[in-house]
């Protein structure tokens, strides 16, 4: 079941974020002391400047326009206009909560330990299994865990297959958050942003015991307090937005002043069923084309951006 917590802090009014001074404590911290947990991570210079936050307009630049300059999609056909954008400095001043996605814009989680070889394992259990292949159909061959454990969860209708499925991923992503490279500037962002009055969750389609784990592990987990909300049964992964509404309620949140940030499609489109703000997270090019074809009015490719 997924992980719901409840935070111990009532916050219902939500003012804009006052700016953050270097005195300003972090997580765990004594009065005054600026110290958060395990040490300092910032830079000795601080962060860099502010740069210009990437947009899906920017994102999507070169698209076709026809007759009177409307925008035309993919097909040729004219594209329905759309209200501008919220500037992205705007949309980050009224942000009092943000929800992360783990895999990407915490950590790249399968940087050490590839997600492909976790696939081949998974299908490999589950031919030992009597009728497991079939469970899988179609992404028995996936390179995708998740994707296999979406294709079983369809079919078994009994259940235990993918209980032990959901199971083996989970042992899987503890072992892998071992060798999990640091997406850069988080702790930078982190610390910034909670000393400015925000509060933070995790919101993942993989276990939150993992994204947990990794937190403690880098000494980043008083940040998030309780608030990790991830893959359980029954399987809810996103686009569904459960895990997200389970975020705000455990935060105590409004989903008009709380963000997500997330690299995958199904993140944006999660974000808009719950009715809460986007911001893209994507180092490729190819990822942030995507994001914004779900609809992201936002990508930037790292922190350093909204810093």
């Amino acid at each position: 079941m997924t992980t719901t917590r409840t935070h111990t802090e009532t916050e219902h009014a939500y003012p804009a974020p006052e700016s953050e001074s270097e005195s300003s404590p972090r997580p765990g911290a004594g009065p005054g002391t600026g110290a958060g947990p395990g040490t300092d991570s910032r830079p000795g210079a601080g962060p860099g400047p502010e740069a210009e936050a990437r947009t899906a307009a920017g994102a999507a630049a070169g698209a076709e326009r026809g007759p009177g300059g409307a925008r035309r999609g993919p097909s040729g056909a004219a594209a329905r206009d759309e209200p501008p954008a919220e500037p992205l400095a705007e949309l980050l001043h009224r942000t009092r909560w943000i929800l992360f996605d783990f895999d990407g814009p915490v950590c790249r989680l399968f940087a050490g330990y590839p997600a492909r070889g976790i696939a081949r394992r998974m299908a490999s259990w589950l031919d030992a299994r009597p009728g497991g292949r079939a469970l899988a159909a179609g992404a028995a061959l996936s390179k995708n865990p998740q994707a296999l454990l979406r294709a079983v969860d369809t079919r078994d209708t009994e259940g235990g297959t993918v209980r032990a499925l959901e199971a083996l991923l989970t042992g899987e992503e503890l072992t892998a958050i071992e060798s999990a490279r640091p997406t850069p500037y988080l702790a930078e962002l982190l610390h910034a942003w909670y000393a400015s009055g925000r509060r933070f969750a995790v919101t993942t389609n993989n276990s939150p015991l993992a994204a947990r784990r990794y937190l403690e592990l880098h000494g980043l987990d008083a940040y998030f307090a309780d608030h990790y909300h991830g893959r359980g049964l029954p399987l809810r992964l996103k686009p569904d937005p459960y895990c997200l509404t389970e975020a705000v309620k455990s935060l105590e949140a409004d989903p008009r002043a709380t963000l997500m940030i997330g690299d995958e499609p199904g993140d944006a489109k999660a974000a808009r069923a719950a009715g809460i703000p986007f911001l893209g997270y994507a180092e490729r090019p190819s990822r942030r084309a995507e994001l914004c074809a779900a609809g992201a009015k936002h990508v930037v490719a790292s922190y350093a951006e909204v810093l």
